[in-house]
């Protein structure tokens, strides 16, 4: 389905980026990844703009042009407690930057039919106590795709993924853990693989500045305490 397509995935080295990666590759794509961690393509850091520069012109020269571009890079989780100002904007650029940026870059060189997926959140709607770094990042690529979908319209579909617990070294839960997720179970990194390729095929040809929330329903279940076995055991 995607032989000899060129696909850019940040983020790629490991957990979800790294099985979003293998299964372009099953799938007959050409895969350019770019990460911190060592890999088979470009070492770097998406916050800093010459990196980002330096990489597209590799993928350009290697390849000509890009099929599919996916923002999965992870950005820094701290909290109002202890986040500092670097570090909060460290996390906008690694999360909501580079993902602007690289499209940019890429724009003159998607190939009819391409497709870009950001991986955000379910933090994009809901939260925990410090995370703001985290959520602001998550929060800013969900609005960005449809900013994205607009502007790019008639050129490139533009969607994003908002994966809730995703255990990225496949452990099969039971007991609460499971039991809490309208699912049963808790994701793994094929729950969001298999969609960000469904995003990029012809299938999806219709579907734009969409955001598909993968969590196994836990943000559409109302908790109330004493309701349903539900019981608040005391103030975080």
């Amino acid at each position: 389905m995607f032989q000899d397509k060129v696909a850019v995935v940040t983020g790629g080295a490991k957990g979800i980026g790294k099985a979003i990666a293998e299964e372009f590759r099953h799938a007959g794509a050409h895969v350019c990844i770019i990460d911190l961690l060592p890999n088979d393509y470009f070492a770097g850091d998406l916050a800093d703009q010459a990196v980002l520069e330096d990489f597209a012109r590799k993928v350009i020269a290697d390849y000509g042009h890009v099929d599919f571009l996916v923002n999965n890079a992870l950005p820094l989780m701290k909290g109002l407690d202890t986040c500092t100002y670097e570090e909060f904007n460290y996390a906008l650029r690694v999360g909501v930057t580079a993902p602007f940026y690289l499209t940019k870059l890429f724009a003159p060189h998607f190939a009819p039919g391409a497709a870009i997926v950001n991986i955000s959140s379910s933090r994009d709607r809901m939260s925990q106590p410090q995370t703001e770094s985290y959520t602001a990042a998550k929060g800013g690529i969900s609005a960005l795709t449809h900013a994205l979908a607009v502007s790019l319209s008639g050129k490139v579909r533009v969607n994003s993924i908002s994966p809730g617990w995703i255990d990225t070294d496949y452990t099969v839960y039971d007991g609460p853990d499971a039991v809490q997720q309208p699912a049963g179970r808790v994701g793994n990194p094929m729950d969001i693989a298999n969609m960000v390729l469904y995003l990029c095929s012809d299938k999806a040809g219709f579907l734009t500045g969409e955001n598909i929330c993968i969590d196994g329903g836990m943000t559409r279940q109302m908790i109330y305490h004493n309701d349903f076995g539900w019981t608040l055991g005391g103030n975080p």
